[in-house]
């Protein structure tokens, strides 16, 4: 009780918040690292079930801070819903990565533009995440630049997709299509953490 009122609580979400972000962006420079060559698949493979883990175990962490916070930043709903999200994003990360490996595509460097965009998405929501507990109105506008980013990351996947449709239809672009929609979904995921930050928020600033 102490620690909430002093709001060492709600510095503790946040960190913890914050941790599984880290991981979420880790995955992705892992994956953009894949993508142009720089590891391997396999490696690739192994390092983001290391990331994978310990995203879990943050958010397994968070999870419990909840069930035992008297007070939260944001509303806990939103905290939450913010968290799975986050989730999501490593998820389907991990599960690109995975595919790739199994689909042995020989280069996948057009991608790395579309895995820039979420890197730079996750960057921001991981910013406005630490601004929650000064309650900065800065917070509000670094989520909507990671909401920008989740749609820049979609753009940028329709773009891949069309330039992808003007080749001679193969097993190999089937491949290939698999994967770009995996980065779609996670532009998708990333979109909609960062809206459950933003109705955090708002919520807390009527």
């Amino acid at each position: 009780m102490v620690t909430d009122l002093l709001g060492r609580s709600d510095q503790q979400l946040v960190d913890l918040v914050v941790s599984q972000i880290r991981a979420a962006t880790d995955g992705a420079r892992l994956a953009r690292m894949m993508a142009v060559g720089k590891v391997t698949t396999p490696e690739a493979r192994a390092q983001m079930g290391e990331l994978e883990h310990l995203g879990d175990e943050r958010r397994a962490a968070l999870v419990t801070a909840l069930s035992a916070s008297l007070t939260t930043p944001i509303d806990r709903e939103d905290l939450f819903r913010l968290s799975r999200f986050v989730d999501d994003v490593l998820a389907e990360l991990r599960d690109f990565v995975r595919e790739s490996d199994l689909y042995a595509l020989p280069d996948q460097s057009s991608v790395a533009l579309v895995l820039d965009a979420l890197i730079e998405g996750l960057r921001a929501l991981q910013d406005a995440v630490r601004q929650m507990v000064a309650r900065n109105s800065r917070a509000a506008v670094t989520t909507r630049a990671a909401k920008k980013s989740g749609n820049r990351v979609r753009q940028l996947y329709q773009l891949e997709l069309a330039e992808l449709f003007q080749r001679p239809l193969d097993v190999e672009l089937m491949k290939r299509r698999e994967l770009l929609r995996r980065i779609d979904v996670v532009g998708i995921r990333l979109g909609e953490a960062a809206d459950a930050l933003a109705d955090g928020i708002m919520k807390r600033s009527r």
